[in-house]
């Protein structure tokens, strides 16, 4: 949808339906950024749960009496780069690994993401950087730049999409055998049923899951655990999105804690609740930092956090990132072997 379409709706929904407060959309980071003046012009509280680009912070750093409606619960481009950063790091470490080529999805957040782990990681770590591919929403085809990979010595393969179609990039991998471990985001990937969707093409990939309880739980947070067992119970099925669930789920209890908290559901009185948020929840601590971002980090005791899987060849997924929740160190392809 283009974004002023997206913007019509958005007020459309506020001057129609009236409510105290928004929650999980805007989806795209492009909608959110321009929407910031809709919200702000009705005074309506946002609990965003999807939208990543860190440009709304900065507005509301620049204007926070102006654009103080707006939160986020979930990741934002930068925290996930922080995780992205140290599985590459991990990978440096456990096998000597220092070539990558990044491609991504050509919307703002994978762009985002891809440019700070190189200027953030790769550029200051000694690796080389191989090549940097974005490719429109839609795109099904990955074997060129597969093969440039592969042609160039790639020992990584790092890949931020979150668009359906880009499943078929792993497939690809695996079909081409190209020796390069591939560590990244990859929406499809994310939940149980890829196995069986991908044809179980999909052993030794890391994927990223944005946020704790988003698709994955982590056997060191018991929290995270119970909140998936009780979605299945619920729906019949597991969750299968790796961004979203978690933080949104996170979102009603913090509204509603945020309006108990300050007795009143007065905008200004509910964003003034919202800031004071600290609450354990099934993603770790969640407390909103000074852009409103919730603090993301590597210690579910202190901060929300993310997690790295891998898919093992019988086609379960196990957490290798970060220390905190790990319960396996990183395994290897079958056919490739440490440059160590």
């Amino acid at each position: 949808m283009p974004v002023p379409e997206a913007l019509l709706g958005l007020e459309k929904i506020i001057l129609e339906k009236k409510p105290t407060a928004l929650m999980v959309g805007p989806f795209r980071s492009e909608a959110l950024i321009a929407g910031m003046d809709i919200i702000a012009k009705y005074k309506v509280p946002l609990l965003g749960t999807i939208a990543m680009a860190p440009g709304s912070e900065k507005k509301i750093k620049e204007e926070p009496q102006k654009y103080k409606y707006v939160f986020r619960t979930c990741l934002n481009a930068v925290h996930l780069v922080k995780f992205l950063s140290g599985t590459m790091g991990a990978i440096n470490k456990q096998f000597g690994f220092n070539k990558v080529y990044v491609m991504t999805q050509d919307v703002a957040w994978a762009r985002a993401t891809a440019d700070l782990v190189k200027k953030l990681y790769f550029d200051k770590s000694g690796w080389t950087v191989l090549g940097m591919e974005s490719y429109p929403t839609g795109t099904s085809d990955f074997s060129s730049a597969l093969m440039k990979a592969r042609a160039q010595g790639a020992q990584v393969i790092m890949p931020v999409f979150d668009m359906p179609q880009s499943g078929t990039l792993v497939k690809q991998w695996n079909t081409m055998k190209v020796p390069a471990i591939m560590a990244g985001f990859i929406s499809p990937l994310a939940g149980s049923e890829a196995w069986k969707i991908f044809d179980g093409k999909i052993g030794g990939v890391l994927n990223t899951t944005f946020e704790l309880g988003s698709a994955m739980a982590a056997s060191k947070l018991p929290a995270s655990t119970n909140f998936m067992q009780k979605y299945q119970k619920k729906y019949g099925q597991e969750i299968q999105a790796g961004h979203g669930p978690a933080p949104s789920y996170e979102s009603v209890y913090i509204l509603k804690e945020a309006i108990e908290r300050t007795g009143s559901l007065d905008p200004d009185a509910i964003v003034a609740g919202l800031e004071k948020t600290d609450r354990q929840g099934v993603m770790g601590r969640i407390r909103y930092d000074a852009g409103h971002q919730a603090v993301y980090g590597f210690d579910p005791a202190e901060t929300g956090v993310s997690l790295v899987s891998q898919w093992t060849d019988s086609g379960k997924r196990i957490v290798v990132f970060p220390d905190s929740l790990a319960e396996n160190a990183i395994q290897l392809p079958t056919g490739l072997k440490s440059a160590k």
